[in-house]
């Protein structure tokens, strides 16, 4: 991605940067920080998908290798409005959220259940060349009322940052299931409440 260096940091320059079809941005994280805009095409990969991506920026004859930490987006036309890029290098780790793909078939879905996906993204923390593209997360054990959490989850050199006990992803007995169960269950209950006697009056009198 090419950028083109911003002459003045403001509000005033930022609009007219916009105006001209181009989103302006800062690379933070490296000596010192650096205010840049690129063209709005070019970004749109970036931010619509869930990849992530190393980005190398190139500015005036500058590479900068990176990685888009941060977007702004307008509260009603959700245009992006300014970007934040986190300089990186081999050796200095790095936190971002890694996309997730599912593995295998759960066991619970095939017997009737519903699959819960409560996360997509994984927040880790690590250096950017142990980064995989992607964290699986294997359903082939997963049964009816089964979950996967982030503590039951590990990938060499990297620490996972979210709580430990967040559901990544759980399989609950599905809703029609659930209702025919209860149906039935009560069918039985009225079975055998129709089956008792009535208790015998007492002689001499009658029962009340």
């Amino acid at each position: 991605m090419s950028g083109a260096l911003r002459a003045h940091v403001g509000k005033k320059d930022a609009k007219k940067v916009r105006r001209e079809g181009k989103i302006p941005c800062v690379i933070y994280g490296g000596k010192e920080q650096i205010h840049f805009a690129v063209n709005y095409l070019d970004f749109k990969k970036l931010v619509f998908s869930p990849e992530v991506y190393l980005v190398n920026i190139e500015i005036d004859g500058n590479k900068y290798q990176s990685i888009l930490q941060d977007v702004q987006y307008h509260p009603v036309t959700d245009k992006v409005l300014h970007a934040d890029f986190l300089e990186i290098s081999d050796n200095k780790p790095i936190i971002v959220g890694l996309p997730i793909r599912f593995v295998g078939v759960s066991p619970g879905v095939l017997a009737g259940g519903q699959m819960i996906k409560k996360m997509y993204r994984i927040k880790v923390k690590g250096l950017v060349n142990d980064m995989p593209e992607f964290i699986e997360v294997d359903i082939s054990k997963l049964v009816i009322g089964g979950s996967v959490k982030i503590r039951d989850m590990k990938v060499d050199k990297l620490t996972f940052l979210d709580p430990p006990n967040s559901v990544v992803v759980r399989v609950k007995m599905a809703r029609a299931a659930s209702l025919d169960l209860g149906e039935e269950e009560e069918e039985e209950e009225g079975e055998e409440g129709g089956g008792e006697e009535a208790p015998a009056a007492p002689e001499g009198g009658t029962q009340e």
